[in-house]
């Protein structure tokens, strides 16, 4: 037989409902953060966090990039592995150029070569003017793939019509346009088997208002008329041929300068200048031989100097 009545638990019903009951009362209240203009809670204890007072401040180290004292000495450096010997060839001087250029005036030659300007018409016309001064004997002008502006051509025609002694010019790889003036200005002119010879009117560029380019077109039909004339009165020519063939490029080999009247004759190997006896625009032998020193001179050029 049960009893009426069974003996109630210490704990209550409350209690036993919730398991962490007996620890609810030994826990602390939660610390809160405080916020200004606000009275903390009863169940918080304390005031407002303040901070310290600050100390006194310290001198600043250096920064984080300056280089630390080493502790220790630095090692001392390998000392380098030998190498192989190796030859240096030592560079040829700077100015072989112009060592070159003043034994090539000693022998009294001069070389003209690639394209002649204003500043290259007047360093060759004071080498000429120089031998023409320190000497009476006969000047060499070597022409190689000469090309000139039509002014410098003009410029080195006219000191080559003043000088005293008499100039051989002798003909290497192609000349054009102006540059022929300068050929022709020489009492002597001499060809080398390879070379070319290219009638062509100079190519010019200018610019301004129309005043300015209409002069400066009568200016380059003057100088053009000179160099036209030059070649007309040395190859015994008409001008307007001489012209023609400009304007059209005629090119001539060493054998047909010879018939036209720019050279004289093909030179030869030799100690000097050699001509080679070749039938000249009167297809005689002597008439493409360049004259001696009292033989009669070669109809194809003026007489000599």
């Amino acid at each position: 037989m049960m009893p009426d009545k069974l003996p109630r638990s210490p704990v209550s019903h409350e209690t036993a409902f919730h398991p962490a009951a007996p620890y609810m009362a030994a826990r602390q209240p939660m610390a809160r953060a405080h916020i200004p203009d606000i009275p903390p809670r009863p169940e918080e204890p304390g005031r407002p966090f303040s901070p310290p007072f600050p100390g006194t401040p310290h001198t600043p180290g250096p920064p984080d990039w300056w280089p630390s004292t080493p502790s220790t000495p630095p090692a001392t450096p390998r000392p380098p592995l030998p190498t192989m010997p190796t030859r240096v060839w030592a560079d040829p001087p700077a100015d072989w150029r112009a060592t070159l250029y003043e034994r090539l005036l000693a022998k009294r030659i001069v070389l003209a070569s690639g394209f002649l300007d204003d500043d290259a018409a007047a360093r060759l016309s004071a080498q000429l003017l120089t031998l023409d001064a320190e000497g009476s004997e006969p000047i060499r002008l070597e022409l190689q793939n000469l090309r000139a502006e039509l002014s410098a051509a003009l410029t080195v025609m006219g000191i080559l019509d003043v000088l005293r002694v008499p100039v051989r010019a002798c003909v290497s790889g192609e000349i054009s346009g102006p540059a022929l003036g300068v050929l022709v200005s020489c009492p002597h002119r001499y060809g080398y088997p390879n070379a070319s010879f290219v009638l062509a009117e100079p190519k010019l560029h200018f610019g301004g208002t129309v005043t300015a380019l209409t002069a400066r077109e009568e200016q380059i039909t003057r100088m053009l008329d000179t160099l036209y004339f030059k070649l007309a009165e040395v190859t015994g020519r008409e001008v307007d041929q001489v012209r023609e063939d400009s304007r059209r490029g005629r090119t001539l080999t060493t054998g047909q300068a010879i018939g036209y009247g720019l050279i004289q004759a093909q030179a030869t190997p030799g100690p000097g200048i050699q001509a080679e006896a070749t039938p000249g625009p009167g297809g005689h032998p002597s008439a493409g031989r360049p004259p001696g020193p009292g033989g009669p001179a070669s109809p194809s050029g003026p007489s000599p100097r």
